[in-house]
């Protein structure tokens, strides 16, 4: 990590506060609309910084959430895999799109990510979920455009600090 991008301290302080927001208490009626902290994250760092752009690191980053969050081992970490490697092939082009087009494609990946895990959900046999387990891409594709900005911010501060 370099210090232009505000270091490593900035990268693994937003990783373990999206890892705490992951595993925050909801009551049941809103947990199909927690946004997938980590993912939104990942796309940050990967497009903004230029950071979290090996697949291990997305693979291992998907590990740890699985750890934490209880799910199927491998779960979340073949869903960051892939989703690393989406934002790593296209960065080029997402980066330079508008906001409402980044916002799209954000949607899309997270959309995307659901996908992978209906297919491990099934593979599991745990059954089709609830309608409502579909709403967390739009949510945090809501939030986007703040979590893009908040982490924008924070980063830009470090710059200003370490120069």
């Amino acid at each position: 990590m370099s210090q232009r991008d505000g270091g490593v301290g900035l990268l693994a302080a937003t990783l373990l506060a999206a890892l705490a927001l992951s595993l925050m208490p909801l009551p049941e009626t809103l947990q199909p609309l927690r946004p997938h902290w980590v993912a939104l994250v990942l796309i940050y760092w990967n497009l903004e910084g230029g950071r979290l752009r090996t697949l291990g690191a997305c693979f291992g980053l998907g590990l740890l959430l699985d750890l934490v969050t209880g799910t199927l081992l491998g779960q979340h970490a073949l869903g960051l895999l892939i989703l690393g490697y989406l934002l790593e092939r296209f960065r080029a082009r997402i980066r330079f799109f508008p906001p409402w087009q980044q916002a799209g494609v954000v949607f899309a990946l997270l959309l995307n990510d659901r996908i992978v895990h209906l297919w491990i959900v099934g593979l599991a046999g745990e059954g089709w979920p609830h309608w409502t387990w579909w709403l967390s891409p739009v949510v945090s594709v809501i939030l986007w455009p703040w979590l893009f900005l908040l982490l924008d911010g924070l980063r830009r501060q470090a710059r200003q600090r370490s120069a």
